[in-house]
């Protein structure tokens, strides 16, 4: 028998905070990288460009925030200061920002534009600070370049309502001076818990992760119970000094395709659960190659159908989904990118509606101890689960329909405030030709979505062959969500 390092009841323990499962629930949100790169047409910038060549002339927030609504997304995360310095809102502590540009005759404030609108709107808002800045004299100073950050962070997360994500980067280039600044992380992460205490601190943070690409390419299993030491991993100007033992947490990388089975925690030498974390991943994508806008891009974006894969792969795959949409110099979405995000928003709605009370869906279940038929309303409602027999070491679940439906997509929840619990599950479903396996998956956490070729069906049934403890299942559903073009 193969040895166990750690308990598998034991790993269920490790469970995501209040803030962490909020986070998780809204799935899908926006990224808007704009700025002076929008109008130099540079990916990044050298933090030496005149503000005054900042002058969007249609900029509408509201066209921003309505075409991203329209894409199912929840939310909207500003990139208020890239890697050049320059700032999207009238900072006390830099002339290098909005107030010293044309735009609005130098009275403007994007972030307070982009804030207004998505609260609105009902969308979540959030901010990309930049801890690189090419243009401040004190960076690379210490304590010195500490101070200006958090003053800077202090200002975005006292003026601006509500924030729900907090991006920090871990570029970390020269300065204006040639020197790299040694970022106080603990620092910056005490100033966001004392001022905005349900945000989640993302990348360079203790809340969420990088998936480790930015391609939306997403792991056949991605694991949200991980080893603690992979917090560390994205913080390149220490990387290697807070740690107990440099080696050890130098081994551990955010690409890696396996970051959490069993196997890959006996590899990493996980002992106990104190060396766990929850720490959940999020897919960073960009609607084109770039992350700013560039004319020569306008045929590259990509197209409704490839949105809706990357979305199935990652809110499908026990991932968020943040998608980039950088807006033309003039303020404005270009059309190609509107189009996209339309269809994409499309599909979700439809992957969203509830076909399970539409066909007179009910489900039963069974353990080796008893079987029951339940009304169970397996569905998005979140508190709402199911749980087989604790002696059952094989349960399963299946859908019935009151009479055969075509499907082509499934979608499964486990109830994550309980753990993380499912390593593999077969699913079959159950068609004229009689019961057919579809597939075996591994792993299901927050949501799996599953796409194969349109099928009718009478029932979907899933068999749980290897858990970590008693699977607690929130939602099973079927759907039929039409193929975009």
């Amino acid at each position: 028998m193969e040895e166990q390092i750690i308990k598998p009841a034991d790993l269920t323990q490790i469970r995501p905070s209040k803030r962490q499962l909020q986070w998780q629930q809204l799935e899908f949100y926006g990224f808007i990288h704009f700025g002076l790169n929008t109008m130099t047409n540079r990916e990044w910038g050298l933090g030496n460009e005149s503000p005054t060549v900042f002058d969007p002339q249609n900029l509408d927030c509201h066209q921003w925030v309505s075409t991203m609504k329209q894409s199912g997304m929840q939310g909207i995360i500003l990139t208020c200061k890239h890697h050049d310095g320059f700032c999207l809102w009238p900072s006390q502590h830099t002339a290098f920002t909005v107030a010293s540009t044309p735009w609005r005759n130098g009275q403007g404030d994007l972030v307070k534009e982009l804030s207004d609108a998505c609260r609105q709107a009902d969308l979540k808002f959030g901010i990309y600070l930049s801890p690189w800045d090419q243009h401040e004299a004190c960076y690379g100073m210490g304590q010195a370049y500490d101070d200006f950050y958090t003053a800077q962070l202090t200002e975005l997360l006292t003026n601006y309502g509500d924030i729900f994500e907090i991006w920090l980067d871990g570029a970390n280039g020269e300065g204006p001076n040639g020197k790299r600044q040694n970022y106080d992380w603990e620092r910056y992460y005490q100033v966001i818990r004392e001022l905005q205490p349900n945000a989640v601190i993302a990348i360079c943070g203790p809340d969420v992760r990088w998936v480790g690409n930015e391609a939306g390419q997403t792991r056949l299993q991605e694991w949200s119970v991980v080893p603690a030491a992979l917090k560390d991993a994205e913080k390149t100007a220490s990387h290697s000094q807070k740690a107990d033992s440099a080696a050890f947490r130098q081994s551990i990388s955010s690409m890696e395709m396996d970051l959490g089975s069993r196997q890959a925690l006996k590899k990493y030498g996980i002992k106990e659960a104190a060396e766990l974390a929850w720490y959940p991943a999020e897919v960073n994508l960009s609607i084109r190659p770039g992350w700013f806008y560039h004319p020569s891009e306008d045929q590259q974006v990509k197209s409704g159908a490839e949105l809706w894969s990357f979305y199935k792969q990652s809110v499908g795959g026990n991932s968020s989904f943040l998608l980039n949409v950088p807006p033309m110099p003039d303020g404005m979405i270009h059309p190609m990118d509107q189009k996209a995000l339309q269809q994409l928003g499309h599909s979700i709605k439809q992957l969203k509606e509830v076909t399970t009370e539409r066909n007179g869906t009910f489900a039963s279940s069974s353990t080796s101890v008893s079987s029951r038929m339940d009304k169970l309303q397996l569905s998005q409602a979140f508190g709402q689960y199911w749980k087989p027999d604790l002696e059952d070491k094989r349960p399963w679940l299946t859908l019935h329909f009151a009479e055969p439906v075509v499907i082509n997509t499934l979608v499964l929840k486990e109830a994550i405030q309980y753990g993380q619990r499912v390593e593999k599950a077969k699913i079959f479903l159950q068609t004229a030709e009689g019961q057919q396996l579809l597939t075996e998956i591994v792993t299901i956490g927050y949501q799996k979505i599953i796409s194969f070729e349109a099928v009718g069906v009478s029932a979907v049934k899933i068999v749980f062959t290897q858990v970590r403890q008693t699977p607690i299942i929130q939602t099973m559903a079927a759907r039929y969500v039409p193929q975009e073009e």
